[in-house]
This record gives structure tokens, sequence and C-alpha cells, in this order.
């Protein structure tokens, strides 16, 4: 059985304003002719498929279009909901999807309904691969429903793994079971279940990685790194990076074997990004001049310029080079070390209205107004005074 764990599609996204449908239309013909070049059986999808619950048209045009051209290339697909989805919206005609192989589980009810696929040659079928799906459990919602007292990430996903576990003993009274689990969640291996109740690393809700050991693989959704948490524990990442944060990651897939004895073997995939991303600091005169930074001409930029004073329009200067800047800041180098005025410190000092407003500017930007500037707004405060004067 080969299984193509991936997560976190966000169909529809943005990167800083700028659209990633196309993007994602690439991601997903890489994806399908990967499935037929290497006769994947299962596509799993663990969570956010959409990065929002009410996704657009053409948002779900393409999602419909992946799972139809998936299905023709001969894997069946099993997918659960993630926070950014809409769990009802997605599970919508699922019983009806799964006559097509496309297997939605998005519900609470539906956590120990397992997707069953043969193991092993045709006609030597040595057991049964039980694939199940945990949904982003958003513990106020979900509770009560699933009988647990405490709303935490811990109890919530500890009682969803309790029903499974019991219903992968049931049904290895009668023959081989090899159980396979989509959880959209954060699990850490830095806690353990005997750790406080009350989860938490940086505030986020956490799961202990042991929760998971029992099963022959989970693949995990919620974090856009690709990672091994344990052998049989990882999350695939996001198949496209959707933050500058993301720059350094590769981006890919884990292609799971699993064999008529239960033995996985894991191995990684990784998908071609469609434009680099570029995370720079520096002078703007080196930005500019510097032939270090020739091979981010054509990447999406994230720019940091250090000089001492905030150079005239540098978002305009360093387009001509880099056209897709998409973020600018002003770090001056020594900005720690130097002494600040405040605003009210300026503004007390001011001698008339024109030192008011050069003393914003140079509050706004770490600079003086120059000389022409300084002529402008001394016109503009003369004009000012006429008109009132006319009133």
């Amino acid at each position: 059985m080969r299984l193509l764990h991936t997560s976190d599609w966000h169909l529809g996204r943005s990167f800083h304003g700028v659209g990633m449908l196309d993007a994602q239309r690439g991601f997903v013909d890489q994806l399908v002719a990967f499935v037929e070049a290497n006769s994947v059986d299962v596509v799993l999808i663990a969570g956010d498929v959409y990065d929002r619950a009410l996704p657009g048209l053409d948002v779900v045009t393409l999602l419909d279009d992946a799972l139809v051209r998936l299905t023709q290339a001969g894997a069946s697909v099993v997918l659960t909901s993630g926070n950014h989805d809409s769990a009802i919206r997605l599970g919508f005609a699922s019983r009806l999807l799964e006559r097509g192989g496309v297997h939605l589980r998005t519900r609470v009810e539906d956590l120990d309904v397992p997707v069953l696929l043969p193991v092993g040659a045709e006609g030597d079928v040595a057991g049964q691969v039980a694939i199940y799906g945990i949904p982003y459990l958003e513990p106020r919602l979900v509770a009560e429903r699933l009988g647990v007292d405490s709303a935490n990430h811990f109890d919530v996903t500890q009682r969803a793994i309790e029903r499974i576990t019991n219903d992968v003993e049931r049904r290895r009274e009668s023959g081989s079971v090899y159980p396979v689990v989509l959880a959209h969640t954060f699990a850490s291996g830095g806690i353990t279940s005997e750790s406080e109740r009350d989860l938490s690393i940086g505030g986020l809700g956490a799961v202990p990685l042991d929760l998971f050991e029992g099963f022959t693989y989970t693949a995990l959704g919620h974090l856009h790194g690709r990672q091994q948490l344990a052998g049989n524990v990882r999350y695939s990442g996001s198949p496209l990076a959707y933050s500058f944060s993301e720059a350094k990651h590769s981006k890919g897939a884990w292609l799971v074997d699993i064999s008529p004895s239960g033995v996985i073997d894991v191995q990684e995939v990784v998908w071609e990004a469609p434009k680099a991303l570029a995370v720079l600091r520096g002078t703007l005169d080196e930005l500019l001049e510097s032939g270090q930074y020739a091979w981010a001409e054509e990447a999406y930029c994230q720019i940091t310029i250090t000089d001492p004073q905030r150079p005239t329009q540098a978002m305009e200067k360093l387009r001509v080079r880099f056209p897709d800047t998409l973020v600018l800041s002003f770090d001056p180098e020594g900005a720690g070390t130097r002494t600040t005025t405040s605003y009210s410190d300026r503004l007390a000092k001011a001698q008339d209205d024109l030192g008011v407003c050069c003393g914003f500017l140079e509050h706004v930007r770490d600079r003086g107004a120059g000389d022409a500037e300084e002529a402008a707004l001394r016109e503009a405060l003369e004009a000012v005074r006429l008109e009132e004067a006319e009133l």
C-alpha cells in the first residue's frame, strides 16, 4: 500500500497581497503527475484544504478539479478538515463522494469510521490498512460531544484516539489491521501524556507525541514545515510557502509504503517552488549595487534597509532591481545604541508651526526635512494663514 502524505494546501490564500491560485494550480499539476508516475494508492490531506471557511468559486473549482484528476490517476483520496476549513461545508456530500474514491472525515461522529483498504497482492491479501481522520478539534465545540469534562486540546484529542484505538482492537479480532491516522493538530515531542492536562507551547494548545505511538503511521497537518517527530509520526508541511518565515523550507510531502507485514518505509518528496523567496538586509546602496543579490531579482522579496537615515523613495528604487518586493522595513544600524528624542520632547522644543511639522517628519522617518521640503512646508503654512485671514 502506497500513501502520499500532504496537508495544508490553503487553497485561495494570497501571499502579501499576491494571489496564489496559479501557483496552487501548478502544485496540483505536480501532485497528479507524481501520483501517476509512482502508482500512489491513496493521497492523504491532513486538513486546511482551503484557506478560509467560505472559499471563492474559483477556489472550490480548483479543489474539484484536483480530486477528479487524482481519482482518474488511480488514487483514492482521504482528507480531513483543519482550523481554516468549515468542517460542515467541506464535508458536504461525503457519502456520495465516497463512491468515487474521495473519503471525507470532517465530523466527530466519524472518528472511528475508517477507510478500509487491502494490503498485499491481488488474491493474497495480508490484512487491511485502516485510515482514520481526526479533524481539527476546537475544544469548546467538541468537548461535550466527546464526553470530556475539560475543554482543552489534550483531553479532546485523547478521547478521539481512544475511540480509534477501540475500533482498531475490535477489528484485529478478525485479522491484521494497520491503522493510519490523519490529524490536524499541534503535536510536540517535548511533552508526554503524563504531563499536566493543560498542555501548551508558546500559548498554543499542544498534544503529546506519545498519543500517536500505537499507530502504523500518523499523518499530521497544521504546521507548515515538513518534519519528522518520530519514525511513524510526521508533518508534511504546506506544499507552497505562505510567509517569508518559510523562505528556507524545502516544500514537499512524504511517500509512505506499508508492507504486508505492517512495516513502513518513508521517503521524502520535494515540490518545485514556482518562485523563490528572498529575505534581504543591507543599506540601500548595497542592495542596489551588490552582485551577491542578483539571484533575488526574480524572487518575492522581504527587504530591511539599514541606512542610518531612511532613504527617500526606497521602495520605488528597490523595485527597479527587485520588482517583486512585497515587504519593506527600516532598521538603522546602531539604532539600539542611539539616544532618541521622544516626539513630545520635539514638540516642546518647536518654536513655531514649521518646527512642529519638521519635528514630525524627523520622528516618523529618522531624518529631518531637507531644504526643498522645508520650503514646501513653509509655503503650505503660509497659504493656510492667508486662507484663515480671509475668513
